[in-house]
């Protein structure tokens, strides 16, 4: 299985979601660009959170494209939206705002779309990325493989942070100009080697679970049905002009095989019950079931992890897309003389933090899910329970934590959480929902960190903002030397800043533990409905 075209396209799958992270890099530029245009921390995180909008709401568009037409197109478009939205910002950035008090509505229009398109790029980038190496490898190494490429997305921000920071120190228009050229020109490498290499098709033989290479399929709750040739030529006739393209995994015509996987046909799918419809359905080359659409949306699985993705996430993006102003907080709480050029050390160094922690927690929850899945026969959702019980402790931990020198250990906490999350949620999809759709899966769950991350972003610039403005009646008694950042959007009240919101959100993730272990509980009884199924068929 582990062929030449498949490392290549495993390579170049990493390297385009190595381009398409850089949404968690804006704690590296936002409270500079904040300051420039003297904008206040809640209307950075609407910038910030326009580039997760990007993300997250154009899953289940790129996702329909990518399981439809392959991978060339999202590349292009990424290449496109993350070229334009970066320069944009750019020169927003190194316009300014001249005498005036604050950025005008146009502008401040302006960079929400520019921050709304680098996440439109970024998702369409690891949407093509994701989907080309999920169908590229069985399900024995899926989660590991996706795992890497998630990782490299998880690394992004450490690479372009690093890469700035060498070669153009504390030169932000710079930084935007590498990130636009960085992320475009790897999209348009990734047209020539991100190419998906079918799987060989599963035995015909019913009763053997196996594939033709040993792969065990991934376990599914849901009934599996596949049609032997004679049946499928009498079906023919019932439906003759069955469109190629409702099998997508089909589509690409590298190796080519003799058996088919075949198409309900629609008279006989609409006679089924509608309790049926999820049993009885198209099943994919490795047995799994196909839930797509509607049936997804009337699923009531797709709500549990849909709530436990919302929680996580949103906790996630809030720290992200907030932790340069966490360390500014902290630092000022702690030096009577605010230096910019060390405040925006201990920034960059939680930003490089953080993407170290996500990638690694990318690359260990995969590892982790594999182990457990094919060696201690535990269902993967119980993973889950690992990502909350993280999420929990980073929460704790930035709330112990009051001092910029050890923030380093929350962020840390924060970031393997966040990148086991984003981890182990690919794969535990496949299962649940199959793999034929998804992408377009995919992308509709992940509409939920729109809701947690809106929700918890703009809760923390609020706090921020209001700490911020009683900052200013105290300033006269602090002496602030700063290059860059105006003195009334800064926070000095340290950890009291944010404290609030990290209770709030330490809450909603203790509530995320217990949905973990409901949606492990549901996974096991799928895996014991379907043994008992194989069990009946075995004695007929």
């Amino acid at each position: 299985m582990l062929s030449i075209s498949r490392i290549v396209t495993l390579l170049g799958s990493i390297l385009v979601a190595l381009s398409s992270g850089t949404n968690y890099i804006y704690s590296a530029y936002a409270p500079q660009l904040g300051a420039r245009l003297r904008v206040s921390h809640t209307q950075l995180n609407i910038i910030g959170l326009a580039g997760n909008m990007g993300v997250y709401t154009s899953g289940p568009v790129w996702g329909r494209i990518v399981d439809r037409k392959g991978p060339r197109i999202p590349l292009i478009g990424a290449s496109i939206c993350l070229f334009v939205g970066y320069l944009g910002i750019k020169q927003m950035y190194d316009d300014g705002i001249g005498n005036d008090a604050t950025v005008s509505v146009l502008h401040f229009a302006l960079l929400v779309t520019c921050g709304f398109m680098t996440g439109l790029g970024g998702n369409a980038g690891l949407g093509a990325a994701i989907n080309t190496t999920a169908k590229s490898f069985p399900s024995s190494a899926r989660a590991t493989t996706t795992g890497l490429v998630l990782s490299g997305f998880g690394l992004s921000a450490f690479w372009f942070s690093l890469l700035a920071h060498t070669l153009f120190p504390g030169n932000i228009s710079a930084f935007l100009l590498i990130l636009a050229l960085g992320t475009a020109i790897p999209m348009l490498i990734g047209l020539f080697i991100v190419k998906p290499v079918p799987l060989p098709p599963t035995s015909l033989n019913a009763q053997d679970e196996t594939t033709i290479e040993g792969y065990d399929p991934i376990p599914s709750g849901d009934t599996v049905v596949f049609m032997e040739e004679s049946q499928l030529a009498s079906d023919s006739e019932v439906d003759a002009e069955v469109d190629v393209d409702s099998v997508p995994l089909l589509s690409h015509e590298q190796e080519q095989s003799s058996y088919q996987v075949p198409v309900l046909p629609s008279a006989v799918k609409s006679n089924l019950p509608v309790s049926l419809h999820h049993e009885i359905s198209v099943g994919d080359k490795d047995g799994l079931p196909d839930i797509h659409g509607k049936g997804l949306w009337l699923t009531p699985d797709f709500y549990l992890i849909f709530t436990i993705m919302g929680i996580c996430s949103g906790t996630g993006l809030m720290y992200i897309n907030n932790v340069g102003s966490i360390s500014q907080a902290l630092y000022a709480k702690a030096h009577t003389v605010y230096d910019d050029v060390e405040a925006s050390k201990w920034q960059a160094t939680q930003v490089s933090i953080l993407s170290l922690g996500n990638f690694a927690g990318r690359v260990l929850i995969g590892l982790i899910s594999d182990f457990a899945h094919t060696r201690l026969h535990l269902p993967r959702a119980y993973c889950l329970c690992i990502v909350s019980f993280l999420f929990i402790i980073s929460q704790t931990s930035a709330i112990i934590v009051s001092s910029v020198e050890t923030l380093w250990i929350a962020t840390l906490l924060l970031g393997l959480a966040y990148g086991s999350l984003f981890g182990s949620y690919p794969t535990i999809m496949i299962e649940w929902f199959g793999l034929a759709h998804f992408s377009e899966n995919w992308g509709y769950v992940s509409f939920s960190p729109v809701l947690g991350g809106n929700l918890f972003s703009l809760m923390f610039g609020r706090n921020l903002d209001t700490h911020a403005t009683l900052g200013t009646r105290v300033r006269s008694f602090i002496s602030l030397v700063s290059r860059e950042l105006p003195s009334e959007h800064q926070c000095f009240d340290g950890k009291a800043c944010y404290l609030g919101s990290l209770q709030v959100t330490l809450v909603a993730c203790i509530v995320s533990l217990g949905l973990s272990w409901w949606a492990g509980i549901r996974d096991g009884q799928k895996i014991k409905d379907r043994n008992a199924s194989v069990r009946r068929q075995n004695m007929i």
